[in-house]
């Protein structure tokens, strides 16, 4: 502690051998800076606030018909991109501005302090910004907030429209060209389907896949040969019947009359099983040969039902109404038989037809699918792009609409009456402070570019040698007065740098406008 205070008491002393030169460098500062800060010119801060309402009835309404702007992020870039270059040139010719610079140094110079003076306060949460500008002029302070004002509010409209325009003319020119597509891909199905005509899949010929065509085909065929058989069997029946042509070994003749429908039904469906069972397996399949041992049980029954029932070999017979019905019946057979044969060539050709064009119907059918899958798309991005058009015609119309972002101006451009700076009270002791500051700075300086030993201890310290003693000053009467004259010089000019900054700090203020 007691070398603290040692060193704080040889910082006085040292200061103090340089008083005077503190005090007048502290005049001066304080003169030179007080008159600075009178002089200042008188700052206006012209303000505006304005809300931004988001908030619109059609944004609901026609959120699933078109493209709704998302208005919270226009307004923010609105605000981040207000106080750009060319919208301060565009404010400068609208408050005349630009007028007063003789050179493009000038002019920008004049560009960057609009910058820098221009502020914009608020949050997209509250949705209202205050518009502020300091300037020394108040009409001109409020001709830029107000200008600024009207560029914040046409910003949100302008080139919406011809946005939205040179969206809608680009989809055009996109609906045009899958026009043409979409008619080339018309054109080569429809070739495609005429030069095809009959061996398309589904939609081409109405009667399903080739595999299917054939197998239905190759059913029918089995059926007409079966129903051919049978009415071969029967015609030679009444042939033989007519003739009178004996049995030959092993078989039995059968009178018409005596046979049993419903078992000739059973032996009929029991052929045709076997038939389409032996398209599919070989004759030692179980299921062929049950079908076949169960067709032997049936014919087994036909003929027991027919034995000993042989046909009469009276010659008159042939005379007897019976004869007559059998030669109606012959005929009748044949026509059927004639008829049958007929069906089995047509479903023969048609299986061979089908046959011959399975080969080439996959590579028709994966033509066919190229060709519809072409067809789909391009129909599929025509639709879509009709749509998107309507929708970027109704999305323009949307955001050009004044009614989807309101403007509303809370508080109009204003200026008021008192100057909002500069603070010439703060301005004015931060003066008074650092020629106070400067005062003893340069003493300090001054004791330290011309030391002085101010004390026995100092001495010893330095050089090193010891001290035998000290001398004192012994003060004449003349000197002692003349001392303290200039004691009290020294303090009146203290005290009356005070009272000049009293007297300054009163008025600024009684008057502000200093």
């Amino acid at each position: 502690m007691a070398e603290i205070t040692a060193v704080l008491l040889n910082f006085l002393k040292a200061i103090g051998k340089y008083r005077w030169h503190a005090v007048v460098i502290t005049w001066v500062v304080a003169l030179i800076g007080w008159a600075v800060v009178l002089r200042l010119p008188n700052q206006y801060e012209a303000s505006a606030r304005v809300y931004v309402d988001t908030q619109s009835i059609l944004k609901p309404l026609l959120s699933n018909m078109t493209t709704v702007p998302n208005l919270e992020q226009q307004v923010t870039f609105m605000r981040r991109t207000l106080i750009s270059r060319p919208n301060v040139e565009r404010l400068m010719r609208m408050v005349d501005l630009d007028v007063k610079a003789k050179d493009s140094k000038e002019h920008d110079k004049i560009v960057d302090e609009l910058i820098s003076q221009i502020k914009i306060t608020g949050t997209e949460r509250d949705d209202i910004y205050t518009l502020t500008y300091m300037s020394d002029n108040p009409k001109l302070g409020k001709d830029v907030v107000s200008s600024l004002l009207t560029i914040f509010v046409e910003g949100s409209f302008s080139g919406k429209k011809q946005d939205s325009e040179k969206a809608v003319q680009f989809i055009d020119d996109q609906i045009k060209t899958y026009e043409e597509k979409l008619a080339a891909a018309e054109n080569s199905l429809k070739e495609f389907k005429l030069k095809n005509l009959g061996m398309l899949p589904g939609g081409g010929s109405g009667t399903g896949d080739f595999g299917g065509q054939l197998q239905t085909a190759t059913d029918q065929l089995s059926q007409a040969r079966l129903e051919l058989a049978e009415a071969e069997q029967a015609r030679n029946a009444i042939r033989r019947q007519i003739d009178g042509e004996p049995a030959k070994p092993g078989t039995v003749t059968v009178d018409p009359a005596l046979v049993d429908p419903e078992l000739e039904s059973r032996i009929a469906l029991a052929q045709k099983n076997l038939d389409n069972l032996r398209l599919q397996y070989t004759e030692q399949h179980p299921d062929v040969i049950a079908n076949r041992r169960l067709l032997d049980q049936l014919m087994a029954q036909k003929a027991d039902l027919a034995k000993n029932k042989k046909r009469s070999l009276d010659p008159g017979a042939s005379y007897s109404p019976m004869l007559q019905q059998l030669n109606v019946s012959l005929s009748q057979a044949e026509a059927r038989v004639a008829s049958m044969r007929a069906r089995v060539a047509e479903y023969e050709n048609r299986v061979a037809r089908l046959r011959n064009q399975s080969t080439t119907a996959p590579e028709i059918e994966a033509q066919f699918a190229q060709l519809n899958r072409d067809y789909n798309v391009n129909r599929e991005n025509y639709q879509k792009l009709v749509e998107r058009r309507e929708s970027a015609r109704l999305s323009g119309d949307l955001s050009s609409a004044t009614d989807m972002l309101q403007f509303r101006v809370i508080d109009p451009p204003t200026v008021p009456n008192h100057p909002s700076g500069p603070n010439r009270l703060r301005l004015f002791s931060l003066v008074f402070v650092g020629a106070l500051v400067a005062g003893l700075a340069v003493a300090f300086l001054m004791s330290q570019l011309r030391p002085t030993f101010l004390s026995q201890s100092t001495l010893r310290d330095v050089t090193g040698l010891p001290v035998l003693g000290s001398i004192g000053m012994n003060w004449t009467p003349e000197q002692t007065v003349k001392r303290k004259r200039r004691l009290a010089a020294l303090g009146g000019s203290v005290v009356l740098l005070f009272c000049a900054y009293g007297v300054g700090m009163a008025a600024i203020l009684v008057r502000p406008t200093l």
